[in-house]
């Protein structure tokens, strides 16, 4: 079993950053991949940023250049960083991995960005 959970959430305003943390714990040991997605109001949730086995990421187009997934082994945790915030990142945002093939959700934190 996995256990994911995520902090890092809250209200800002634009143009500003935040760093979400995503800590994993249990059966991690064969991870395939990890990724943030979010769910706007309105919308279905969607791929931000994803890491694969080997190192590759990659972004969704509305957030290159602005946020950075990374992971850190020895904790067991996964970030997203997030800058020149945009009221339309508004939402709530999920990590997700994917452990011999089975994908595991964390309970969300949420984004607020104000204009």
């Amino acid at each position: 079993q996995v256990q994911l959970v995520e902090s890092g959430g809250g209200l800002v305003q634009a143009g500003g950053s935040l760093r979400l943390s995503c800590a994993a714990s249990g059966s991690i040991n064969s991870i395939n991949g990890m990724g943030w997605y979010r769910q706007s109001p309105g919308k279905q949730r969607e791929l931000v940023a994803g890491i694969i086995i080997g190192g590759a990421t990659r972004y969704a187009d509305s957030v290159k250049g602005r946020f950075t997934i990374s992971r850190d082994n020895a904790k067991n945790t996964l970030y997203l960083q997030m800058n020149s915030l945009k009221p339309e990142d508004t939402g709530v945002y999920y990590c997700k991995l994917t452990v011999l093939g089975r994908e595991y959700w964390g309970q969300g934190t949420p984004v607020t960005v104000s204009s």
